[in-house]
């Protein structure tokens, strides 16, 4: 009984077991079939009627000030960028680029309220008469009538959006031939927008798979053919035949509506599919202009190994210069070992004197041993040249998580041109400023007086020695002043600090510092302290660096002569070659320096003429000279 029992248990239970089975593994199945033919419908593109695949749609950010429009900043060097979902958020911008702190508070700056209309640009006192040269190349200008740039068609300056890749876009853009494939695409856009209204009337079901038949061939052909060259044989008949579709099309009795929503849609499409490629030729541009080029990094590597198969002293024949406040000390924040060594190598090619001079070459842990033994291997007349390792440099300043170890870096600015605000006209400057490194300059080098600080982005065309005679009375660095921005016009990004509206602002690449002063005002716990306030403020110290550095040197700005340096020569194609041979120092400020491809071809050879072409590594490494 007990077994039989149990035998009608098993008995009355094992079906249903199984049939829960049995249903079990047809959901399954029927769900990855599901999942197959779902991506394979999309892929196709049957979900919108022949819609062209592939957009991205994005929210356009509008500005919220009718004066200044937004500051950016995009830091040149050794800046890790996040390549994930880039475009569909550039415009958002990333740590070597645009910055947008609408939206992304912790890496950029914030946009200011919108000025009064007597803070008006103004030209500088000293100058009296317009310049010639595009006021973007970083001189002090006449900017009562600036050079703009006009809006695109979403309203909002080309460089305000996407920075120096539309000067350099604009210089490279290329006159196609297509007028064949322009009308391929009117043609098949036209149909597009017929075709669902066509296909809901069954009294034209010819017409609807002769009209859906053209737009396949059409799709096909575009899909294949950027020029007419590119097209393929017959393409005429084919669109011979589209013409007579869309007439036939058009000539049927339809709902106006449904055909103009469809023209809409049509063009939202085509304009996020154009916006999505001018966001990846943007990201293809930044990503060539902030990467090392392969040869550099070959030397690099190159230098380092050899370093550490050689032996090398520990004592340096020059020590005893590096601490001599009677000679001339020139200091330079790098990790590019060439760029270093054109610009030590252009200064003293003009010296009078080279054995005066002392360079002092701060770099990054990663490129410090190549730097060393670049410079031990070439000399450069009697100068000397010393290399600093900035991450093994033992400080007191070091400890404050405020300062921290960086290199020169670059802002953009743009404005609403004050002549005619409604037409959507920008003005652009780009502006150097020191980094956090360079306020441990009076920490570093504290047994001197005074040193001269380069950027490793400029080349040296004259002797420099008349810097150091220079009678700079209580001011503590002398900069040539930037006076297209004054503070005034920056005061909603500055906030209510105590400064003079009519200040200028000052760039960075050629300066010479007082220390001794720099020491007294206690400029580098002033700058400590302005990154702190401004830091919350702004989201990040990076985005502090700009406002605390003009903060700090309110007031303490030697004005050098404006001739002393030529800037703008990585990002304006416009700068006369008279005024480039003329001016003691050449800056390469802005994405295209002149050892990228992309660097301004006119202005390459002024840089490659102080290279050492005669090094072997340099031929080894392939490196363009």
């Amino acid at each position: 009984m007990k077994s039989g029992g149990l035998g009608a248990v098993q008995s009355s239970y094992g079906v249903p077991a199984k049939r829960r089975w049995r249903g079990l593994i047809i959901a399954v199945l029927g769900l990855v079939i599901l999942s197959m033919l779902v991506p394979l419908v999309f892929l196709l593109g049957l979900h919108n009627s022949f819609h062209t695949s592939g957009y991205i749609y994005e929210q356009r950010n509008t500005p919220s000030s009718p004066n200044i429009i937004e500051y950016n900043r995009h830091d040149v060097r050794h800046k890790e960028d996040k390549s994930e979902d880039v475009l569909k958020n550039y415009s958002k911008g990333d740590k070597n680029g645009i910055v947008n702190t609408n939206e992304e508070k912790h890496r950029g700056v914030k946009t200011p309220p919108p000025l009064p209309p007597n803070a008006a640009l103004q030209s500088p006192p000293t100058t009296n008469t317009p310049k010639v040269h595009n006021p973007k190349h970083g001189r002090t200008e006449q900017v009562t009538h600036p050079k703009t740039s006009s809006a695109d068609e979403t309203g909002t300056s080309c460089e305000l959006t996407y920075g120096s890749y539309c000067l350099w876009q604009q210089e490279h853009k290329e006159v196609m031939k297509d007028a064949m494939v322009k009308k391929l695409k009117d043609q098949l856009f036209v149909a597009r927008a017929y075709y669902p209204s066509i296909a809901k009337l069954p009294a034209q079901d010819k017409l609807s798979r002769q009209l859906k038949q053209s737009i396949q061939e059409l799709e096909h052909v575009l899909s294949e053919s950027s020029t007419d060259a590119d097209l393929p044989p017959l393409v005429e008949t084919k669109s011979e035949r589209m013409d007579v579709a869309i007439a036939r099309a058009k000539s049927v009795p339809v709902v106006c509506d449904n055909v103009d929503k469809k023209f809409r849609q049509l063009y939202d499409l085509t304009e996020d599919e154009a916006d999505f490629h001018r966001k990846q030729s943007a990201f293809l541009y930044k990503l060539n202009v902030l990467t090392m080029p392969k040869s550099f990094h070959c030397l690099a590597l190159k230098l380092t190994v050899e370093y550490f198969k050689s032996s090398h002293d520990e004592e340096e024949a020059d020590s005893e210069k590096f601490e001599d406040s009677s000679l001339h000390h020139y200091v330079i924040f790098s990790n590019n070992v060439l760029a270093a060594s054109v610009v030590i190598n252009s200064t003293v090619t003009h010296a009078k004197v080279s054995r005066n001079q002392v360079f002092h070459v701060l770099s990054d842990g990663q490129n410090y041993y190549a730097m060393k033994l670049w410079f031990k291997r070439n000399n450069y007349g009697e100068a000397a040249v010393q290399v600093l390792n900035v991450e093994h440099l033992e400080m007191d300043s070091l400890k404050d998580n405020s300062l921290q170890l960086s290199l020169p870096e670059e802002f953009r600015v743009s404005f609403r041109s004050y002549d005619n605000p409604s037409m959507g006209q920008f003005r652009t400057e780009y502006i150097s400023i020191f980094s956090h490194s360079h306020y441990l300059l009076p920490d570093i080098f504290s047994k001197l007086k005074k040193v001269v600080v380069l950027d490793d982005d400029v080349v040296i065309q004259r002797d420099l020695s008349s810097l150091w005679n220079l009678d700079m009375g209580e001011k503590v660095n002398g900069a040539v002043q930037f006076c297209s921005v004054r503070l005034g016009q920056l005061k909603g990004y500055l906030g209510e600090k105590g400064f003079s509206h009519n200040s200028c602002a000052w760039m960075s690449g050629l300066n010479i510092i007082d220390l001794v002063r720099w020491r007294e005002f206690g400029l580098t716990q002033t700058y400590k302290r302005l990154i702190k306030e401004l830091s919350v403020q702004k989201g990040s110290t990076t985005a502090a660096a700009w406002p605390a550095s003009l903060l700090a040197f309110e007031n303490k700005i030697y004005p050098l002569n404006e001739s002393w340096v030529r800037s703008g020569l990585g990002h304006d194609y416009k700068i006369d070659s008279n005024s480039i041979k003329s001016a003691p120092v050449l800056h390469y400020n802005g994405k295209m320096k002149p050892w990228l491809d992309l660097g301004i071809p006119n202005y390459k050879s002024y840089w490659k003429k102080y290279l050492n072409k005669e090094d072997q590594l340099l031929s080894e490494c392939n490196v363009n000279s």
